[in-house]
């Protein structure tokens, strides 16, 4: 097989995908940083997000991830707001259980997949508050033990 031309010209051979995995972009590490960052002000002007279901109940993405119904939170970007809600989430590691890929499940939120929650800004700038889940209800029944 002949190799690709990219767009300068140049050619080149292998695969035409990249190596990265979901959630490990610069700015996802930076948000999973901030997250269980100890330091919180308050000072800092944040966003307040509602993330609502948009999928169907009969969705089988629900399968894999239940839905905690609409939530609010308050954080610095619809993708942090994403990150803050998820958070809220009990992790393999707190249970007995596998995660199903690397080595945390945190990726596997539902509140990760937009097809699956819309993050809609409702309040822009406040400063009288604090990042994390003003509203709504996280299940924690996402993660089934493998001994119950």
């Amino acid at each position: 097989m002949a190799g690709i031309e990219d767009i300068h010209g140049e050619k080149f051979s292998g695969s035409t995908t990249s190596d990265t995995t979901f959630g490990q972009s610069q700015e996802s590490l930076a948000q999973i940083r901030d997250t269980s960052a100890i330091e919180q002000t308050g000072d800092e002007p944040l966003n307040v997000y509602r993330l609502e279901p948009i999928a169907n109940p009969d969705d089988p993405r629900w399968q894999n991830s239940p839905s905690h119904g609409v939530v609010v939170v308050a954080a610095r970007t619809s993708g942090d707001a994403r990150i803050v809600a998820s958070s809220r989430e009990l992790d393999f590691k707190e249970i007995d259980a596998a995660p199903a890929e690397g080595v945390t499940t945190e990726h596997a939120s539902a509140f990760r997949d937009d097809k699956l929650y819309t993050v809609i800004e409702i309040e822009h700038g406040r400063t009288n508050i604090q990042r994390g889940v003003l509203e709504g209800f996280v299940r924690l029944d996402t993660i089934k033990p493998v001994q119950e």
